[in-house]
């Protein structure tokens, strides 16, 4: 029997897209669907207007991701075997799709948060490099292992790591190659909670939440300048800072807040 259910699971509620990688049997290991798949869903939360922040999570309760699959995506990246399957040849179409399904290089900047249920290994520890806040099973490991399989951390994390954590650290995780517990995650500062595993989800979910409440705009404006000024010289830092301010000053929201504040009510934000 052919398997019809969707790689990616994707909903919309209260102003929250909710992302599910979705091969649990394969313990979320990226497929050529998948990755299709995250590519559109991206830019449907890039484009639409309700969605304030994103909640990514893995299937089950063993892994978030293990990364690439090894016997589809990985070969079709190094082209050392032809596409089979519709999937397979859209994805060959595109392999940057791969980056842009993990979050590598993102060009949109509504928040997103990781609930990391399971393992986080190899891309999938990269992928969680590409996510703001993250909440993590105080069962599961992350690790950067692509070194262990003759492969390079080239999703992102030979980039971000040293931004992220101490640069010891960094060169630890990238060039060992093995997973660490979730309480020396945190204790680097690689992951925001830890919580236990049946709690992951709620504690994510309410985080999004607190997120969504604020004005869309200023939500993505914030992100922006965090993420474009980092690493920058102060100068230069706080230009792209003054020139996110002022685009949110000229939104319907920045008026909108301090109003409902006057007048003692919820805000009502639509961001314009």
């Amino acid at each position: 029997m052919t398997d019809i259910t969707p790689h990616v699971l994707y909903e919309k509620r209260g102003g929250i897209a909710y992302v599910t990688l979705n091969r649990p049997e394969k313990r979320n290991a990226f497929s050529p669907e998948m990755l299709v798949r995250l590519c559109d869903v991206w830019r449907d939360v890039a484009e639409d207007r309700e969605i304030r922040v994103a909640l990514l999570t893995g299937a089950g309760d063993q892994a978030f991701s293990s990364g690439g699959d090894l016997g589809t995506t990985i070969p079709l990246m190094m082209r050392t075997r032809p596409p089979v399957g519709e999937w397979e040849e859209r994805f060959s179409q595109d392999r940057k799709q791969l980056y842009r399904g993990i979050l590598r290089g993102a060009t949109f900047f509504k928040p997103v948060v990781a609930a990391i249920n399971g393992h986080a290994l190899a891309g999938g520890a990269e992928m969680v490099l590409g996510t703001d806040i993250r909440v993590m099973s105080s069962e599961a490991t992350i690790g950067v292992t692509e070194v262990r399989r003759g492969l390079i951390a080239g999703g992102g994390s030979l980039v971000r790591l040293a931004r992220q954590v101490p640069w010891a650290m960094a060169m630890e995780l990238a060039l060992v190659g093995e997973p660490v517990s979730a309480q020396q995650a945190l204790t680097m500062g690689l992951v925001n909670r830890v919580v236990p595993p049946d709690e992951v989800m709620g504690v994510a979910e309410e985080l999004a939440r607190r997120i969504s409440l604020g004005a869309p705009m200023a939500l993505a404006k914030t992100k922006e300048a965090m993420v474009r000024s980092n690493g920058l010289p102060f100068e230069e830092a706080f230009a792209i800072e003054s020139q996110c301010t002022k685009d949110n000053a000229a939104s319907e929201d920045a008026k909108e807040g301090p109003r409902a504040f006057m007048q003692k009510r919820p805000p009502v934000f639509t961001g314009r």
